[in-house]
């Protein structure tokens, strides 16, 4: 059984992008969080314990964190929790592992600036496209808006149901 949860921390490790055996991308990281707390006798701040998560992201998402996300880097990750019990060389432990569904800066502690990816089309080397793989031969680059280059805009718009965009 796994849990929703969202955490704030800060990436601890150099994250690592991999490939499962059958192709799909997985980003994967160790999240530290920590609660900060005015010790008022002192008036200093104070750490509390910090708790430590194993977070991977799969297919997009791992793709766009790949290219966002970096050590040190303070991030929002939402998805399904999960505590692994695991042994290895004589000793045991339980790990927290979050499967992101989300996953972005904080933008309490600075600014990032976003950029939309075109949706990915379903593969089609049919004799109408030319046997072109998909994005062969498309004269619009990556960045480039939807319509931007005087197609019909519905053929970029990702399916019904699919872009969580709420305007």
């Amino acid at each position: 059984m796994s849990d929703q949860i969202t955490v704030v921390g800060t990436v601890a490790t150099d994250p690592e992008r991999r490939q499962t055996s059958t192709g799909i991308p997985v980003f994967h990281f160790r999240l530290a969080t920590n609660v900060r707390r005015r010790d008022e006798a002192t008036g200093t701040w104070v750490d509390g314990q910090t708790n430590w998560y194993a977070v991977s992201a799969y297919r997009g998402l791992a793709e766009h964190a790949a290219e966002s996300i970096r050590k040190g880097h303070r991030v929002i990750v939402s998805g399904s929790f999960k505590l692994r019990e695991w042994e290895a060389n004589g000793r045991q432990g339980v790990a927290a592992e979050i499967d992101a569904a989300a996953l972005g800066h904080d933008l309490l502690w600075g600014t990032t600036v976003y950029r939309r990816t075109a949706p990915v089309r379903a593969e089609s080397t049919t004799a109408s496209d030319g046997g072109r793989a998909p994005g062969e031969g498309d004269a619009r680059s990556r960045d480039e808006e939807p319509g931007a280059s005087g197609e019909e805009s519905g053929a970029w718009a990702p399916a019904l149901g699919s872009d969580p965009t709420p305007f």
